[in-house]
């Protein structure tokens, strides 16, 4: 499998709409031009004073023929977007005059442009902190309807064919939610079989892991609140292939789950990995990235309504084109 090369050739095929918030970026101006002249969307969308924005290009040498550029404080937008903005935060005490204030922020201005369809698919990331562009997806995008937890997956691609889908498997939550509790991790995993599907294009076969397998560990705290995530994802997903708690060797070596887990629905077929908190998924994701040479695409944001995806403020300008045409790819 060749992950960037799937998801390349699917934003290519969808031909949906990007908005870049960091229009004013370097980098990012240099990845609208690739993404536009490579045709993998139908119109790439700059946020930011369009002086600004030209300005850069210039310095750049770049051209923006092609590029739609946006100012939200004198976009034709501006009032039906603050009011929409309004609507949704008015509960938090937010008024009309403070949300008119609030979307000239770029990435508020992005987020919404999706919400309201203007756009497909938002990535932003090389100049803000996950945490920015978390808050503006959760204020105005939200979650998929039946999710409270927004989270986020890599896809591990190894060079051994025999795991998960010809070499490639997703790993969850490794970015986003550092302790998360029972309910969480279940929505966690109910995102990250979604998100094989996806990126994958595989039935999710989901291990759930833990330093314990089906009670090896006892009743310490860690291990009951994987085996209650499991119970909620069985009950909420009855149909998903799905076991826990289990220890990695249980989860990926099919004859130890059949010594530790007899019986086991995911038995030599797991392809999506959820670990129990983000320490484990951290290190884990990073363990297998350099002792096993494995490629590691990510982190993508999951559990959104829509997408949107984050990016390092060390990204290159490769990894934003990667990254928006991963993001593109998800827009149905």
């Amino acid at each position: 499998m060749d992950f960037v090369k799937d998801m390349l050739g699917k934003a290519k095929s969808l031909q949906k709409q990007l908005v870049l918030p960091e229009g004013t970026e370097p980098r990012t101006i240099k990845a609208a031009r690739i993404i536009t002249d490579d045709n993998l969307a139908s119109n790439v969308i700059l946020i930011g004073k369009k002086s600004e924005i030209q300005k850069t290009a210039d310095q750049e040498g770049i051209s923006l023929e092609g590029l739609d550029l946006i100012d939200p404080s004198s976009s034709d937008n501006l009032d039906a977007y603050a009011n929409e903005y309004y609507e949704l935060r008015k509960h938090k005490g937010m008024t009309p005059d403070q949300a008119k204030i609030d979307m000239a922020s770029p990435l508020r201005w992005g987020a919404m442009m999706v919400r309201l369809g203007d756009a497909d698919a938002m990535v932003a990331g090389a100049e803000h902190t996950t945490a920015d562009v978390l808050r503006a997806g959760l204020a105005i995008i939200g979650t998929v309807p039946g999710l409270k937890t927004a989270s986020s997956c890599f896809v591990m691609q190894t060079a051994s064919p025999e795991w998960g889908v010809d070499g490639a498997m997703i790993f969850s939550d490794c970015a986003v939610v550092p302790d998360p509790n029972a309910e969480q991790l279940a929505e966690i995993a109910l995102s990250a079989a979604q998100s094989c599907r996806e990126f994958l294009n595989a039935d999710p076969a989901v291990a759930m892991l833990s330093f314990s397998t089906k009670g090896s560990g006892g009743d310490h705290p860690n291990v009951l609140k994987v085996k209650e995530a499991f119970e909620i994802v069985k009950a909420r997903d009855p149909a998903l292939k799905i076991d826990g708690e289990l220890q990695a060797d249980a989860a990926l070596v099919p004859s130890v789950t059949d010594k530790k887990s007899p019986g086991s629905p995911i038995k030599g077929i797991t392809n999506t990995l959820v670990f129990p908190d983000l320490g484990a998924g951290n290190i884990g994701y990073k363990l297998v990235q350099r002792l096993g040479k494995a490629e590691a695409f990510g982190p993508f944001l999951q559990g959104f309504a829509k997408p949107i995806s984050d990016l390092s403020r060390g990204a290159s300008v490769e990894d934003i084109v990667v990254t928006s045409a991963v993001t593109l790819a998800r827009a149905k």
